[in-house]
């Protein structure tokens, strides 16, 4: 076997000592993790939403040597609890659909300690078969140009909820045009249309349904006033409201990648959990009731 394909298959370990740093200032010390396995629910196929898998991590932190001594105090070191943190921290923000994503994420928490220099991270399913797959990343102190990061404050974003006897009166148009702001994005919420969705026996498909059934009625809304764009991720989230879009939620895979949405598909419900999560200036609520919400409710 090849030294190349050795080090391929090798343990993290091995392939930060074969690429470390040559002359002065190459010397490291290393922590490891090895075999940390966990169970998450992760995966961008259909089957393996609403289930727990095993994955298994295998992370090498390479540290600066202290160059006095360590008297054997914990706080002069890297913990070995930082990494296993970091893990668990990244598991816990939400869910996600690609192995990469979370190494990548690990990876990023893990040199935020001071004394992380490089960092290895393997991650495997164990469950899909007689073999593991997997990813291995390295990141390192600096392999991110800090000066071409443009940091900006993140909108904070006028969120309404809309009843169907709003979205299909002859008032939408004029609520539309109150309620807009050149500088406050504008986004609204829906529930379900009035078509009964139909029904399954299985939790998680039902819940699917549920939501589809709230997608379709954003596109209803969003089909009455052409101003209105129908959003399902993050990302686009994030693009339209810097680029002054009226935006339409259509809440399906927020909800499903999220780990903490709540468990219920009343459009009103989530519209008040998600105006949190955004952080939102307010939530505006035509047509229903005051929700619980962490952000100011208004009723219009």
């Amino acid at each position: 076997m090849s030294s190349d394909t050795r080090l391929a298959f090798a343990h993290p370990s091995a392939r930060a000592e074969a690429t470390a740093p040559s002359g002065e200032g190459g010397l490291r010390d290393r922590i490891s993790l090895r075999d940390y396995i966990t169970e998450v629910e992760i995966g961008a196929f259909q089957q393996e939403r609403g289930h727990l898998q095993r994955i298994k991590f295998n992370v090498v932190v390479e540290v600066e040597p202290l160059t006095s001594p360590i008297d054997d105090d914990v706080d002069r070191i890297l913990s070995y609890d930082r990494v296993t943190e970091a893990i668990d921290a990244e598991l816990g923000a939400e869910r996600l659909n690609l192995l990469e994503t979370l190494a990548a994420r690990v990876a990023e928490r893990i040199l935020l300690e001071p004394q992380a220099l490089r960092v290895f991270v393997r991650i495997e399913k164990i469950d899909r078969g007689p073999y593991s797959l997997g990813v291995e990343i390295m990141r390192e102190q600096g392999g991110v140009d800090g000066a071409a990061v443009e940091v900006m404050d993140a909108p904070h974003p006028r969120m309404v909820f809309l009843t169907n006897d709003k979205i299909n009166g002859p008032e939408l148009t004029g609520i539309i045009d109150s309620l807009s702001d050149e500088d406050v994005p504008l986004i609204f919420c829906v529930g379900a249309g009035e078509t009964p969705a139909p029904t399954s026996s299985v939790a998680q498909v039902q819940r699917r349904i549920d939501l589809l059934a709230i997608v379709q009625n954003a596109w209803v809304l969003a089909g009455r006033d052409m101003r209105c764009v129908v959003v399902e991720t993050r990302t686009e989230l994030d693009w339209a409201m810097k680029n002054g879009q009226i935006c339409v939620w259509a809440p399906s895979k927020i909800v499903l990648d999220a780990s903490d949405s709540p468990d219920t598909n009343d459009g009103l419900t989530l519209a008040a959990w998600f105006a949190g999560e955004l952080q939102a200036s307010e939530l505006v609520v035509a047509g229903a009731d005051v929700p619980i919400c962490d952000v100011p409710v208004r009723i219009l």
